[in-house]
């Protein structure tokens, strides 16, 4: 039986060597994002290749922030590919015209909470509400379930508290940030190992750097998948 849980990013710059990753991986993995740096490199094409030919599950992950109507367009033409997940920022107005767009798709709605590379200086900066980063995150994260989003993006750090919101149930938590045992940080602030952000509350781990960088990407993906409880 497949696990799902882990989501392998596949975050090279084009999708030629996207898919010699994904070839390299193998069926050790069977959930992929494609993200914003490969857009321009063929990601769409990619990402339909490996949903259609090899049966993958795919996360887009744009991280979707534009008037209603531009993102209802946009979410209704990436509904035709077929895919499992897309990312949009998670301001409830955008959820909502996400939402729209997807209708009558097969296509999951997840919301951005506060990026994982923030801190609260960061916020400072971006001129964010004064307050704690997870007291911001799980306020985000309510508003987004409450516009209607079918799940959020968030730190492990705050995969707990915002499994334990009432309006969480059925919603899925998908945490970037995970490093395996020993890896290093690399440009993520908020981390955490993957077997602690599923005790946490996460339905699935994002992990991109310590696959790609790893001499043996497939044994790389099989030992943080052995990681998990």
């Amino acid at each position: 039986m497949r696990d799902d849980r882990l989501i392998a990013a596949l975050d090279v710059p084009n999708a030629l060597q996207g898919m010699k990753l994904a070839e390299e991986i193998g069926d050790a993995v069977s959930f992929y994002k494609i993200g914003l740096g490969m857009l321009t490199g063929g990601g769409l094409a990619l990402a339909n290749e490996l949903k259609q030919e090899h049966g993958k599950r795919i996360f887009l992950d744009m991280k979707l922030f534009d008037i209603g109507a531009t993102i209802e367009a946009a979410v209704r033409g990436l509904a035709q590919f077929e895919l499992d997940f897309l990312t949009v920022q998670g301001d409830p107005q955008v959820v909502r015209a996400a939402k729209e767009g997807a209708a009558g798709s097969g296509l999951k709605i997840l919301a951005v909470t506060v990026l994982t590379s923030l801190d609260r200086a960061d916020l400072d900066a971006n001129l964010i509400k004064p307050g704690d980063v997870q007291e911001i995150v799980l306020q985000r994260a309510a508003n987004a379930f409450e516009a209607g989003a079918d799940g959020v993006i968030a730190s492990p750090h705050e995969a707990a508290l915002i499994r334990a919101l009432p309006n969480a149930k059925g919603r899925l938590i998908v945490t970037p940030g995970v490093r395996p045992t020993g890896s290093a940080k690399g440009d993520q602030k908020r981390v955490a190992t993957p077997a602690q952000a599923i005790t946490d509350g996460a339905d699935h781990i994002v992990v991109g750097r310590p696959i790609w960088t790893a001499t043996d990407p497939r044994a790389a993906a099989q030992a943080i998948l052995a990681e998990l409880p």
